[in-house]
C-alpha cells in the first residue's frame, strides 16, 4: 500500500549513479564508522532540530523530516533523498581550511550543513551503489550530493567551493527502524 501524500522519491539503486555502481565490485572495505549527530528539519529553510534518535521509514525517509513531509526545498524534483549523510572528517577540513579554498577557516557546525546524519569514519564516496548499516537500519548509497548555493544563504558564508565534492551522500532507506546517536555504521552485505 503506498501513501498518496508521500513525496515521489527515486530509488537510491535506480538513481543513474546508484544504478551503475551497484553493479560495479570494489568500494571501500574493512571501515567501521559511528553515527555523530541526527539532525531534522519540519519543512525547508527551517532551523535544524538535534535529535538523540529518530524513526526512518523505508522508502520514505525520517518521521518528521522535510523530505519525509513531502516540505523541502527540493521536494518537487524527485530525487534520492530519503536520508542525507556528511562526513565529520569534511567539516574539520573545512573549519581548518584545507585545501585553502577561501579567504579564511569557516565555522560549519553539525546542525549547520542541513544532512540529516554526521557521520565519522564513514568513506561515504565510496558508497554510491552500496548497502550500510547504522544501527538496525539498512541505507542504499545512491548518488554523492552537491552543495548548493542556497546554503550559502542561509549560512552566510562561503561553503559552496570548500563543499564541493565532500558534501555527503543522499540514501534511500531498505530497511527502516531506529537510528541512535552512537550507533555503528559497517557494510551490510
Amino acid at each position: 500500500m503506498t501513501d498518496a501524500s508521500a513525496p515521489r522519491m527515486v530509488e537510491a539503486f535506480a538513481h543513474p549513479a546508484g544504478s551503475i555502481a551497484v553493479g560495479v565490485p570494489g568500494g571501500a572495505v574493512g571501515w567501521r564508522g559511528s553515527l555523530l549527530n541526527i539532525h531534522t528539519a519540519s519543512a525547508a529553510s527551517y532551523e535544524m532540530e538535534e535529535r538523540a534518535e529518530a524513526r526512518c521509514v523505508a522508502g520514505r525517509g525520517i518521521e518528521g523530516d522535510r523530505y519525509y513531509l513531502g516540505s523541502g526545498t527540493y521536494s518537487p524534483k524527485p530525487d534520492t533523498r530519503e536520508v542525507t549523510l556528511i562526513e565529520q572528517e569534511a567539516l574539520d577540513a573545512i573549519n581548518r581550511n584545507d585545501p585553502p579554498l577561501q579567504s579564511g577557516p569557516l565555522h560549519i557546525a553539525p546542525i549547520d550543513h542541513r544532512r540529516n546524519l554526521t557521520v565519522r569514519g564513514v568513506p561515504l564516496n565510496h558508497l554510491v551503489g552500496r548497502r550500510f548499516r547504522v544501527g538496525e537500519v539498512i541505507l542504499r548509497g545512491g548518488r554523492l550530493n552537491f552543495p548548493c548555493k542556497y546554503l550559502e544563504e542561509l549560512l552566510g558564508q562561503p561553503v559552496y567551493l570548500p563543499l564541493y565534492n565532500r558534501s555527503g551522500l543522499n540514501c534511500g532507506i531498505e530497511r527502516g527502524g531506529i537510528i541512535r546517536v552512537g550507533d555503528t555504521i559497517e557494510m551490510a552485505d
